[in-house]
């Protein structure tokens, strides 16, 4: 029997992760081209406003950053929007409302900074993960003008993007990974950004706690874990 003690674990600190937001940072593929290409199209919009839509974790943040870099925008969680704040927020003339149906939006607030942008000739990006419909706006001329609203959409990732997205996660964690485990993750995983993010971040924590590389085995694991295949 050997007298050599197992090797401890490991602890995983939560550091902070070099996500980048920069226009040459942000990937481009067939389910976000549209959308890239609309809002690098400011100030040529159709209207003084753009709503920008797509799951959690597509880059509506990423895009965001982009565009409130190029307009001198400020940027604002839909929660911290007040009517009171409506003058200083115009000022600026151009803003970024972010998670527009997080559940809580002064519609009143909302409503009227959006006269006030046009008045100004300003112009307002809105981001959300739905169409408005789904926002909870009882406010019948908001939400019609929210419908007709010129909307940029982020779909799902294809796979040329995943596999980018993958590589892009891992090197913002500065973790070296073989191409082999690139392709086993985009194989088994769930088809999505969200999960992308989910599994690197998980898979970031394991190495950590077991001192060893990003390997297939380790994939598999964290796959496992994560997305269990259903019984039957």
């Amino acid at each position: 029997m050997s007298d050599i003690p197992p090797r401890p674990r490991q602890l995983a600190f939560d550091l902070p992760v070099d996500s980048r937001h920069g226009v040459e940072d942000f990937l481009v593929g067939s389910s976000n081209e549209a959308a890239y290409s609309l809002i690098e199209s400011w100030p040529a919009w159709p209207e003084a406003w753009l709503r920008l839509t797509g799951p959690e974790g597509a880059g509506k943040t990423h895009l965001a950053a982009i565009w409130a870099r190029a307009a001198h925008a400020w940027t604002i969680s839909a929660a911290e929007l007040n009517e009171a704040e409506v003058p200083h927020l115009v000022s600026g003339g151009a803003l970024v409302i972010e998670d527009c149906d997080a559940g809580r939006l002064d519609e009143r607030a909302l409503f009227h900074l959006m006269n006030a942008i046009k008045a100004r000739g300003g112009f307002l990006l809105l981001t959300a993960r739905s169409a408005p419909d789904l926002w909870g706006v009882s406010v019948p001329d908001l939400l019609s003008r929210l419908r007709l609203a010129p909307a940029a959409t982020i779909e799902p990732p294809d796979d040329g993007l995943l596999r980018a997205l993958l590589v892009k996660l891992f090197i913002d964690r500065q973790l070296v990974v073989d191409i082999a485990v690139i392709d086993s993750l985009a194989m088994r995983m769930e088809r999505s950004f969200a999960a992308a993010r989910q599994v690197v971040d998980r898979l970031d924590r394991l190495a950590l706690e077991r001192g060893r590389r990003v390997t297939r085995p380790l994939v598999q694991e964290a796959l496992a874990e994560l997305f269990p295949e259903e019984p039957g």
